[in-house]
């Protein structure tokens, strides 16, 4: 992990949901891996236990990479519980989807990918509408989301020297 990966931070100061949550990590990795293992392998990195509805029922998390698709979870019954909708979708760019993890409550969420050079992604995140969530959970969301950029940085990370690491053992064996 980048030293800055850990360097998450927020306008939120205060952590009651008041204000957009805003954070961003810097991924070494290029971009366009960087966008894929985040939502094509988020249910390998994201942390169902705590951030779930069905916790240890949870088996995957789908995220389907289309505008209109659906963001959810699937349980050991085979039950499925959305998180949200895509409503935005420009690979490697940049997606945003809806929020619905507190039932009756709908904001949004924002994910955007710059380059920074051939290995290197600053990832920002944008949660917004977060007031209308402040009594539902009182105390914010921002240590929740610093706690899955963290872990989303070393899946991503790890899956790019895994992939470093095949290319040069084929090239190798060629």
């Amino acid at each position: 992990m980048t030293p800055d990966a850990a360097d998450t931070s927020s306008n939120d100061a205060s952590g009651d949901g008041r204000q957009p949550i805003r954070q961003s990590t810097v991924v070494r990795s290029d971009r366009a891996h960087t966008f894929a293992v985040f939502v094509r392998d988020i249910g390998q990195w994201w942390p169902t236990q705590p951030f779930s509805l069905g916790q240890e029922r949870v088996t995957a998390v789908t995220f389907e990479q289309r505008l209109g698709g659906r963001v959810y979870e699937t349980w050991a019954d085979g039950t499925e519980v959305g998180w949200g909708e895509v409503i935005t979708w420009r690979p490697p760019e940049r997606f945003a989807m809806t929020w619905t993890v507190v039932p009756g409550v709908v904001t949004e969420v924002e994910v955007a990918f710059a380059a920074l050079g051939p290995a290197l992604t600053r990832v920002t995140l944008e949660h917004r509408g977060w007031e209308k969530l402040a009594t539902a959970v009182p105390g914010g969301y921002t240590a929740g989301w610093k706690h899955i950029l963290n872990l989303f940085t070393a899946a991503a990370e790890a899956a790019a020297a895994e992939t470093t690491n095949t290319e040069t053992t084929t090239t190798e064996g060629a």
